[in-house]
């Protein structure tokens, strides 16, 4: 039908859909207008990569190099840090530093030491209660007291004026454990190395081993019933095992018994002069 009418005739038709409010035209065959858009995008995709230069082409990335994870032994770590002390001030800061033991995390104060660092008899404990980790010093508790008055049963004390009176105490481990359990074989040996080293510095004649810890940290040997009493040698130094005075608390029967240590101490000293 179109074919039959001329221009004039087919313009004038035109505007009458157009008044009529056509805005399309639809042709005898379906236009995917996507297809259109997508082809469109094509070419201009094509146009772009013809007209960059070839040095702008971009060329893969190589993948990065796979990241090398340092496994860090926490004991080698600590031997670094307690060797390269050459004072107590110094050792007391390399512990403070030390952060591969999660117990520093929980913990209120790091509690080093306490009495005279030149004493003759160098007291080691197993670690900080919550009287000691408020007050940032070993032994401060009821059971800081009892040890107080068994060494001042036989003349010595954290406060003397001269080493020959004198004790000096510090502990397995510098941080309180949770709800005081006992230090785990893993924070033992991490901190061990710092307490072989404040022996070295501190130079005593002797060592006395407060509790089962000290004896497992120093000795490599549990059961203080057994132990207690009987001299053994650790660190090049005579060494004593005695019961806690946490455990004579617990057990004041056991009083004798560590009556007869403090006496053999004292024996001790006197025969080294």
């Amino acid at each position: 039908m179109a074919q039959d009418m001329s221009y004039h005739a087919m313009l004038a038709a035109l505007d009458f859909q157009v008044e009529l409010g056509a805005d399309y035209c639809i042709s005898e065959e379906p236009l995917d207008r996507y297809a259109q858009a997508e082809a469109e995008a094509e070419r201009r995709r094509e146009a772009a990569a013809a007209a960059a230069p070839a040095s702008s082409i971009s060329m893969p990335k190589a993948a990065p190099p796979p990241v090398q994870v340092v496994q860090v032994d926490p004991i080698s770590d600590a031997r670094r840090a307690a060797d390269a002390a050459g004072t107590l001030e110094e050792l007391h800061e390399a512990i403070a530093a030390y952060d591969h033991c999660e117990l520093k995390k929980g913990a209120r104060s790091l509690v080093f030491s306490d009495g005279r660092p030149e004493a003759r008899v160098m007291i080691i404990g197993e670690a900080p209660g919550r009287d000691e980790d408020m007050q940032g010093k070993p032994f401060v508790g009821r059971a800081g007291q009892l040890l107080d008055r068994m060494f001042g049963a036989i003349g010595l004390s954290r406060t003397a004026p001269e080493p020959d009176g004198a004790f000096y105490i510090t502990n397995i481990l510098p941080w309180r454990p949770p709800q005081n359990r006992d230090p785990k074989p893993e924070e033992i040996a991490m901190m061990k190395p710092f307490v072989e080293r404040h022996v070295a510095l501190a130079k005593p004649d002797l060592l006395v081993l407060m509790g089962n810890i000290s004896c497992q940290a120093m000795l490599g040997r549990r059961g203080i019933t057994r132990l207690r009493g009987t001299w053994a040698e650790t660190l090049g130094l005579p060494a004593l095992p005695m019961f806690h005075p946490a455990y004579l608390l617990r057990n004041p029967s056991a009083k004798r018994e560590a009556w007869a240590d403090m006496l053999e101490l004292s024996a001790r000293l006197r025969s080294l002069g």
